[in-house]
């Protein structure tokens, strides 16, 4: 059982960044995912980490944009924004799991935090 507690969020202009952060209760060597969902949206991926960093995957909207990365020996993860825009405007979900197919897909995170809400103004 893994707990995840994301911070960081906060009300930005657009073009400017922020970092999130999502602290893992105890030593997982899960993957560690964002995700982000606005309301009457879907939720949408934002990118993923493997164990170690060495596999990393964006969601398109992101690319360019956004960075993760973790610190194992802190049991977190992060989330590097920058250049953010009003439709990136939405409530961040950090989650960990297990990649069965090596790509990360939502349904193999099985650990969710409660979310930090990140909201761009234009």
């Amino acid at each position: 059982q893994v707990q995840l507690v994301e911070s960081g969020g906060g009300l930005v202009q657009a073009g400017g960044s922020l970092r999130l952060s999502c602290a893992a209760s105890a030593r997982t060597t899960y993957a560690m995912g964002w995700f982000r969902q606005a309301p009457g949206k879907e939720r949408e991926f934002v990118a993923s980490s493997n164990w170690n960093g060495n596999t990393i995957y964006y969601g398109d909207s992101v690319k360019g944009r956004f960075t993760i990365s973790r610190d194992n020996a802190k049991n977190t993860v992060y989330l590097q924004m920058n250049s953010l825009k009003p439709e990136d405007t939405a409530n961040y979900l950090c989650a960990a799991g297990i990649l069965r197919l090596g790509v990360p897909r939502m349904a193999d995170f099985g650990y969710w935090g409660q979310g930090t809400q990140v909201t761009v103004s234009s």
